[in-house]
């Protein structure tokens, strides 16, 4: 989108955005009002088709959700389970159809049969309890829901919180000592983004820091929209505290004074329980103003997603908090150059962020000496519910898949033929490969996978793999930003093939297919649409004899 919007957006501050206050004129409506949009524009100079648009993107403010009081989830790992149809038929007995919506993922895979109502989200049994009493302003700081979570060898996430005065006490220290040095042990540590390519945390910390400006942002991407992974709602909810001294550390290496953490819609507990862990922050004197009187200051700012898978991405991200329609940005210039309101901004994820203070705590060869070649340190990885253990698994880089399946998760509890591994956008992985995988970027990479946020949804034998890829290319459909052709209409019309090879007597032209796919992976803007192709041409390598059916013969 244009910079123009970005400085019209930025004019207010970042403590005053348009992205929260069309969330605030859609309270009580589930939509803002045309009158709405028109005064926001004026007051924040955008223009009324640039705010409807943004509008009009989002799965909660889109006026036809306006009347929807229950969203039933379409994540992946609900729909390999089977759960949702059932749900919606429970469901029925106290909404009608046309309040009955929808939302991906609510993070609950470890037991599905997920919905969000009221402003919390609930899974398992809970619509055959009266959920509808619960109120949310008596809400507890606390899940609903309950998981295993546990560590194999070093924990640098999965430990034991030892409260905020043991825990803050290293910053004092590392606040006192000259940027540099903090930035080395995160080279020295070779710390590598959990969310997606894995690229390292410290050249961006290093090149925002040599940006000159007289305001910088550190932004958390808690948009954690893979469906089958919940380990960044884990860190939310369970260990905000890592995520949040990560960010003042990262803040006061780059220059940056504000931390921005945009947390998905999905997740009403995680963002109830980050702001309270800032509360707290703010009364002990860890955050604000002089922090420990060592004249840095750092501010936090929580913002609440409205439902777009998109926003993971960090360019389509930095266009929503801004207001704009959360289009991915043409690169360069990087978000470090010219991110949120122009300014030098480092957007990383929760994990991440979260694995900061670990390293400064520990030194940076410690954190090295876990892990596997250039894959260091630990990673989380989510569990569906389909082990006989399902949860969050924390393991050094380098662990053997058949661990994490057979030790941690007790195995399946059915046939499984295939798992998909970091996504949407992720591999899909034949159950005969278990055994030839580590869980580390290069392992997943060399046999043609990715490790990408390690989150694990499960196909079951019974369960049509020509259904499974339909699901992807519609899901990507949906969530697609829209502004690159490869990406908008690819999904679109890779949906259609599948369909129509399921619904009528027509069989799909692998070469057509495979320069669909050819097209996605090399002309889409971002790894939502030159993602996708990696599970399709997983699928017809390990797969052909039962997709063979809906395709021409080669």
């Amino acid at each position: 989108m244009s910079k123009n919007l970005s400085e019209l957006s930025g004019r207010k501050g970042w403590n005053k955005n348009l992205f929260e206050e069309i969330g605030l004129a859609a309270k009580g409506k589930g939509t803002p009002s045309a009158e709405a949009i028109a005064t926001l524009a004026e007051e924040f100079v955008m223009g009324t088709a640039n705010v409807y648009g943004a509008v009009s993107f989002y799965d909660f403010l889109r006026p036809e959700n306006s009347n929807k009081k229950v969203y039933v989830c379409n994540g992946s790992a609900c729909l390999t389970a089977g759960t949702q149809d059932e749900l919606r038929k429970k469901l029925s007995h106290y909404f009608s159809e046309g309040e009955i919506g929808e939302m991906c993922c609510l993070g609950r895979c470890h037991e599905n049969s997920a919905f969000h109502f009221g402003g919390m989200s609930f899974s398992g049994k809970a619509v055959e309890t009266d959920f509808r009493s619960v109120a949310v302003t008596d809400a507890p700081l606390s899940v609903n829901d309950h998981y295993h979570v546990a560590g194999h060898g070093v924990q640098v996430l999965t430990g034991e919180f030892p409260g905020l005065e043991k825990y803050y006490e290293s910053l004092s220290t590392a606040l006192r000592s000259a940027p540099e040095v903090l930035l080395e042990e995160l080279k020295i540590s070779g710390l590598r983004g959990r969310g997606g390519a894995g690229f390292p945390i410290a050249y961006k910390l290093d090149a925002c820091r040599k940006e000159v400006s007289n305001q910088k942002f550190i932004v958390c991407n808690a948009d954690e929209g893979d469906p089958g992974a919940y380990s960044d709602r884990y860190l939310l909810e369970q260990q905000p505290h890592a995520l949040l001294y990560g960010m003042i550390a990262a803040g006061f290496i780059a220059g940056a004074t504000v931390g921005v953490i945009y947390i998905r819609g999905e997740y009403p507990e995680a963002i109830r329980i980050t702001q309270q862990a800032v509360n707290d922050l703010v009364a002990a004197g860890y955050c604000g103003k002089n922090i420990l009187d060592t004249g840095f200051n750092f501010e936090f700012k929580i913002i609440a997603a409205q439902g777009a898978y998109i926003c993971g991405e960090e360019t389509a991200l930095l266009s929503s908090i801004e207001g704009q329609r959360p289009e991915v940005r043409v690169r360069p210039p990087y978000p470090v150059q010219h991110g949120l309101f122009n300014k030098p901004t480092v957007v990383n994820n929760v994990e991440t962020l979260a694995c900061i203070p670990f390293i400064l705590e520990k030194g940076g060869k410690v954190f090295a000496a876990v892990g596997k070649g250039k894959s260091t340190g630990t990673k989380l990885i989510s569990l569906d519910g389909f082990f006989n253990r399902p949860g969050i698994c924390e393991v050094e880089m380098g662990t053997p898949l058949r661990y994490v399946v057979d030790d941690f998760g007790k195995g399946f509890k059915t046939d499984v033929k295939a798992l998909h591994i970091g996504g949407p956008l992720g591999g899909l992985v034949p159950v005969g490969k278990i055994d030839s995988l580590t869980i580390d970027f290069e392992s997943f990479a060399q046999n043609g996978f990715l490790l990408g946020h390690a989150s694990v949804v499960c196909i079951p034998q019974s369960f049509p793999l020509i259904q499974y890829l339909e699901h992807l290319f519609q899901f990507t459909a949906h969530e697609s930003c829209g502004k690159c052709f490869p990406c908008r209409l690819g999904a679109t019309r890779g949906y259609e093939l599948l369909q129509k090879a399921q619904s009528e007597d027509y069989k799909i032209d692998p070469l057509l297919f495979g320069d669909l796919l050819n097209t996605m992976e090399i002309g889409s803007l971002c790894a939502l649409g030159g993602g996708l192709p990696l599970a399709m041409r997983n699928a017809l390598q390990y797969f052909e004899e039962e997709l063979s059916p809906y395709f021409q013969n080669s």
